[in-house]
């Protein structure tokens, strides 16, 4: 039976389901990739958010045929890289982090808009968060850390 082959965080995967299996549930039941939280189920949230071929995703709207051939980067592999070292010490810096359950996907949110928009303004950002839902922090530490980051990163974005 061949498989569905990607990407996921730099290491080569096959996963031997159906094709309309949602990338959520394969990623945190099969890759055990735990930092991709099932929140809404509806693309609403953020909390199953990775990146997709550079591109932020929710993963629960995401159909595993569409992950073929795809690099697929969730929390547990950006984390390796100095711009998650970046981006962790300014959301500590601020205080941007309390119960931790959103913020796997505004991590990579994160990233995926500083990518683009290496020194965003505060709308930017709030539109890069658009999409990741925080009920703890509130989004002012947040778009703060994000700043942060962007003036810290010194050209890593």
């Amino acid at each position: 039976m061949e498989g569905i082959n990607f990407l996921l965080n730099g290491t080569e995967t096959v996963y031997h389901g159906s094709a309309a299996d949602r990338l959520l549930d394969v990623l945190r039941d099969t890759c055990h990739a735990v930092s991709v939280k099932c929140g809404c189920k509806e693309g609403e949230c953020g909390a199953c958010s990775v990146l997709m071929d550079g591109m932020l995703v929710n993963s629960c709207c995401v159909a595993m045929g569409a992950a073929e051939g795809a690099a697929i980067v969730t929390l547990e592999g950006f984390r390796e890289t100095e711009r998650f070292a970046v981006l962790d010490k300014a959301f500590a810096s601020m205080s941007a982090v309390q119960c931790g359950f959103c913020i796997p996907g505004m991590v990579l949110a994160a990233e995926a808009l500083l990518s683009k928009i290496p020194h965003p303004t505060d709308s930017e950002i709030r539109e890069g968060l658009s999409g990741n839902l925080c009920r703890c922090t509130g989004y002012n530490a947040i778009v703060k850390a994000i700043h942060i980051a962007a003036e810290e990163g010194n050209g890593l974005w």
